[in-house]
C-alpha cells in the first residue's frame, strides 16, 4: 500500500512540475500556460492520480473493498507527496531566478491594474498590498505553506471525491 502511495504520488508531483515549467519557460507570465486556470487545470489533472492510486489500493491489497477513511487516507498521503514535490522544485526555482517570480508577478498586477484606470490613493494602496507581498512571500516560513496551499486543497478535494465513489465496490470494479 505504501509504494502505492508513493508512487501515484511521484507520478501526480512529476505531472504538475513538468507542467508547472512548462508554462513558465513556454509562454512567460502574461500567457495562457502561465495563467492560474492552466495551473489548477494540470493540478486536477495530475492529482486525478489519486483516484487511480486509490483504486488500486481497494483492487489489489484491500480485495476489492475500502473504507472510506481508508480510501481517504490513501489520497491524502498522495496529495501530501504531490505537495511536497511541488513545493521542493518550486523554491528551487525560485532560487536559481533570485526570486525574480514575485517582483513580476506583481509588477504585473499593478501594471494591469493601472491599466484598466486604478490611479490615487486606490493605487497606492495596491502598490503597498504587493510591497507587503513581496515582503511577506521573502519568509520562508510563510512562502512554504503558502506554495503548499496552493496545490493541497486540490488535492483533499479529490481525496473526498476518490474515497466517496471508491467505498462502492460496484463502483469501478477491477477488471478480471
Amino acid at each position: 500500500m505504501r509504494r502505492v502511495i508513493f508512487t501515484y504520488g511521484l507520478i501526480s508531483g512529476t505531472i504538475v512540475i513538468l507542467s508547472m515549467m512548462f508554462g513558465i519557460l513556454a509562454g512567460g507570465s502574461q500567457s495562457f500556460w502561465a495563467s492560474e486556470f492552466f495551473g489548477y487545470l494540470i493540478m486536477l489533472i495530475a492529482l486525478s492520480m489519486i483516484f487511480v492510486g486509490v483504486k488500486k489500493i481497494r483492487d489489489e491489497s484491500m480485495g476489492g473493498v475500502i473504507k472510506f477513511w481508508s480510501a481517504l487516507g490513501a489520497g491524502l498521503a498522495i496529495a501530501a507527496i504531490a505537495g511536497v514535490m511541488y513545493v521542493a522544485i518550486w523554491q528551487m526555482y525560485l532560487t536559481a531566478t533570485d526570486y525574480a517570480f514575485i517582483h513580476n508577478y506583481t509588477a504585473d498586477i499593478i501594471a494591469q491594474r493601472t491599466a484598466d484606470g486604478l490611479s490615487g490613493p486606490a493605487l497606492e494602496k495596491l502598490v503597498a498590498e504587493m510591497e507587503a507581498l513581496k515582503a511577506d512571500y521573502g519568509k520562508f516560513y510563510i512562502r512554504v505553506p503558502m506554495t503548499f496551499l496552493e496545490i493541497f486543497p486540490v488535492g483533499v478535494l479529490i481525496s473526498i471525491i476518490s474515497a466517496a465513489v471508491l467505498r462502492n465496490p460496484k463502483a469501478f470494479p477491477a477488471r478480471p
